[in-house]
């Protein structure tokens, strides 16, 4: 199906983490569109999931984030999938829509193996972030080309919503302006 539906969705994101963010190029836009992202889901009751990469290292889940997600899912492999647990961990349902950093490593590896594993991802654009754009660029072009379709926030948003009759529309709508 290619309009995306909020009961067939769920959200990944991807090491939103404390010591990484300040190095990502443009990361309060990620940062600010995953958080749209995430309430939203909540909203809607879209399930979601947070990966932590060496949070030894990287730190926890950024606050804006953490306080309203759950669960968080811990990994040394850049490739979510590779940690035992993982799509054990992962929300049963058949899109995934994936936001994070960084794009030209964990994002990317992730999406490839899920993609190998049979799901069907969506990439937020605008919700990814690499210490440099060109990283970046190359990613979405690389995932893209695997089959990962490229959307964007206010996308994914208003799929989910489906219509401005929505109950929860005046409110969702709110956060994007």
């Amino acid at each position: 199906m290619p309009t995306l539906t909020a009961n067939t969705s769920a959200l990944l994101l991807i090491d939103f983490q404390t010591r990484l963010m300040p190095a990502i190029e443009d990361g309060a836009v990620a940062i600010a569109n995953a958080h749209r992202l995430l309430t939203c889901a909540t909203l809607l009751n879209v399930p979601s999931l947070a990966t932590e990469q060496y949070a030894k290292g990287l730190g926890s889940t950024i606050d804006t984030l953490a306080a309203t997600l759950a669960p968080k899912f811990h990994k040394m492999t850049f490739d979510a999938g590779k940690t035992a647990g993982f799509f054990d961990a992962l929300p049963a349902r058949e899109t995934l829509i994936v936001a994070g950093c960084e794009a030209h490593v964990c994002v990317l590896q992730t999406v490839l193996g899920l993609l190998e594993a049979g799901r069907t991802v969506r990439v937020v654009q605008d919700a990814v972030g690499s210490r440099k754009l060109e990283n970046k660029l190359a990613a979405l072009n690389r995932m893209e080309r695997h089959s990962a379709e490229i959307v964007t926030t206010e996308m994914v948003i208003f799929e989910w919503l489906q219509t401005a009759e929505h109950p929860k529309f005046k409110e969702i709508v709110a956060l994007i302006k």
